[in-house]
Order: C-alpha cells, then sequence, then structure tokens
C-alpha cells in the first residue's frame, strides 16, 4: 500500500500578473497552491516561491502585491482576486515580517536623534578643534594661492589699482614693518597695501596679505589709530585666523547639510544655524587680534586706545537687543573701547611716523575723492 502524500492538494489554477523581474513585460499566468506557490505561465517553465519566502509589497487599494526574497529583486505577484488573496495570506505566514513595528520605528527615531546630536556635537566643539589643529599645517603655497583668489574678488569689489604715491607708500611700508618687526613675523612673502575706496575698512588675507581701505584712512586723526587697526589684522595672520576660519565654515556647511539634506526650507535653518556658530567663532577670533594688537602697541611704547576711539567714531555705540549681540561677528565697539581704555598708557616709545609721514600717507591715493 503506497504511502498518503501530506502535501496539501493543489488548487484549482487562478489567473494574476506575473513581472519575473528579469523583463519589463507583463505576464498573465495561473497559481496552484500546494506545498509552495506555483506560478504557471503557458508554454514556460512554472516558478516555485516557497510560502516561508513570500513578502507583501506596497500595492494599491484592491490588488495583493508580492515579492519572494528567493527571486530577483524587482519580481512582483500582483493578485485582483480576493478569494485567491485570503487564500495565499493564509498560508505566507511571514508575509508581513519586513514591514517595521512601531518598536522598530523607535529605534529608528532614536538612532536619527543620536546621529543628529552627534553632528551638532561635531560642529561645536570637534570642527573647530580640527580647524585650529589644521590650520598652521596647510603649506604656505597653498595658503597663499588661496590668498591670491581672494585678493581677486577684493579688487573686484573695492578698486583693482593699489594707491602707489611715492611718499605716501614709503611712509606706509614703515609703518607696517615696524608692526611686523614687533609682531615677529618674518614671513618676507607678506604684503600690505591701500585700496581707494571710501569704505572706512582693513583685512587680511589668506597668505600674508594685509590691506586698509582709504575709507579707514580719512577718519584717521593719528598713525597711532591706524596702527593699532593694522597690528589687530596682523594678529589675524599670526594667529592663522583665515585658514581656521576656511576649514571651520566648510566643515560646518558640511555637517548642518548631512544633518537637514535636502528637505525644503533647510536651506534657512542651514543659515540661520552658520550665523550663530560662525558668529561666536568671529568673536573669539576678534577678542584673540585686540589681544594680540594691545600687546604690540605696549612693544612699541604706543597706547592702543587711538585704535577704539576710531572704530568708535566709525561705527557710533553699537548696545543693541541681546539677540543683535548674539548675532555680531565682532565684539561690539563699546565693550572694544572700554577693554583698550583700560590697557591705555602713556607713550614711552618714539612716534610711529612723522608728521611729515603722516600727511604723506593720507595722500597716499591722492587729493581727490573716491
Amino acid at each position: 500500500m503506497s504511502e498518503l502524500s501530506t502535501e496539501a492538494p493543489a488548487q484549482p489554477a487562478k489567473p494574476t500578473i506575473f513581472f519575473d523581474g528579469v523583463s519589463s513585460r507583463r505576464r498573465q499566468v495561473t497559481l496552484a497552491l500546494g506545498d509552495a506557490l506555483e506560478i504557471i505561465e503557458d508554454d514556460g517553465t512554472p516558478v516555485r516561491w516557497t510560502y516561508a519566502d513570500i513578502r507583501r509589497a506596497d500595492s494599491p487599494a484592491g490588488v495583493l502585491r508580492l515579492a519572494s526574497t528567493s527571486a530577483p529583486p524587482l519580481a512582483r505577484l500582483e493578485i485582483r482576486d480576493a478569494a485567491l488573496a485570503a487564500e495565499l495570506i493564509a498560508r505566507c505566514t511571514r508575509l508581513d515580517e519586513h514591514q517595521t513595528s512601531r518598536r522598530g520605528i523607535a529605534k529608528i527615531v532614536g538612532w536619527s536623534m543620536a546621529a543628529a546630536v552627534s553632528i551638532v556635537c561635531v560642529v561645536l566643539f570637534g570642527v573647530p578643534l580640527a580647524a585650529d589643529r589644521l590650520a598652521p599645517l596647510v603649506p604656505k603655497p597653498i595658503e597663499r594661492r588661496i590668498g591670491d583668489a581672494s585678493e581677486v574678488q577684493v579688487k573686484t569689489i573695492f578698486g583693482r589699482n593699489v594707491c602707489e604715491d611715492p611718499a605716501g607708500k614709503a611712509a606706509f611700508t614703515k609703518l607696517v614693518n615696524r608692526l611686523r618687526d614687533a609682531a615677529g613675523l618674518d614671513d618676507d612673502s607678506m604684503t600690505a597695501g591701500v585700496l581707494p575706496t571710501a569704505v572706512p575698512n582693513a583685512f587680511a588675507l589668506p597668505g600674508g596679505k594685509v590691506y586698509l581701505l582709504k575709507g579707514l584712512l580719512d577718519k584717521a586723526e593719528n598713525p597711532d589709530e591706524i596702527a593699532g587697526i593694522l597690528a589687530h589684522e596682523l594678529g589675524h595672520l599670526k594667529h592663522y585666523d583665515n585658514m581656521r576660519g576656511l576649514i571651520y565654515n566648510g566643515g560646518t556647511s558640511f555637517l548642518i547639510g548631512l544633518l537637514f539634506g535636502d528637505v525644503t526650507g533647510s536651506s534657512a535653518v542651514i543659515f540661520a544655524s552658520r550665523s550663530v556658530v560662525e558668529a561666536s567663532y568671529s568673536r573669539e577670533a576678534e577678542t584673540a587680534a585686540d589681544t594680540f594688537a594691545i600687546e604690540i602697541m605696549h612693544k612699541l611704547g604706543r597706547s592702543p586706545k587711538p585704535a577704539a576711539e576710531l572704530m568708535f567714531r566709525i561705527t557710533g555705540k553699537e548696545g543693541g537687543s541681546g539677540l543683535t549681540n548674539i548675532l555680531a561677528s565682532h565684539p561690539l565697539t563699546e565693550d572694544r573701547l572700554a577693554r583698550m581704555t583700560r590697557e591705555d598708557r602713556p607713550a614711552s616709545g618714539p612716534p610711529l611716523l612723522t608728521a611729515k609721514e603722516w600727511q604723506s600717507l593720507k595722500l597716499i591715493c591722492g587729493s581727490g575723492k573716491v
């Protein structure tokens, strides 16, 4: 007597649509439900899917769409017969095993929050530390190339020609050299110049480039005022603040962009976040440059107070709301004036420029208005 088969009897074939995952052709097939699901196409070799491998796939209402972990990734079975769908669901005990549970969602949210906190911590602590360590290690040729590129942009904005009056240039060179010697900056590639623009400012660029704008020179009343400003900019060069800023800004842009991705509206969040963290970083650099300027002026036997008085005359009192103070990239001018007033000392060194040299410097760009 033959053994009785324990295999479930095959069910009548029922029509459905099958995509084999190899081609995009729709195939009308029939199914047989035995010990495994058989997908049968006319004149074709049956395809067997074991029930344990079958998983539910996203589908529109009224359609049961299935995939199999043992089939090609794009293989799909679409069943529109409700009775057949119900019968097949009953046999597929692991149909929804891949669906994310509430516990799984909680884990995803938890790990996402942990990743976000990690990125924020890296932005606030890791990137500044890396910038501090890496900035002095940037090779001089690379730093000069970055400075040259920045210089092109600066001259496009403020004027391509540097003021070249011989007497004024000689006085300016003398002043810069005295400051540079006192600062211990022995880089022979360092350059400085005056740009003919009415904007009252001064700045340093990577690669040892310092520029004074004529608008600031016009408002100055004595050499010590300009010397203190230039000493401040030399402080930025001494501390590699430009390179630190480039590394820091590049790092924060990448990490904050990684955190928010391309979600609609994230650009505004990124801009706001970077504004706050960059402002704090700039205030630290500016305060350190002020300290450097105070030390240099003391070495030369001159007071740092005139530089702060010049800034105060230009900007006036800047005290404002708490939010304004948070977003300020520089210490408030009245705070700087108060600090440098505390550091004020009677002059113990010779004048940095003679009266004649000072007048020549004032006329370095000519006597006309810019």
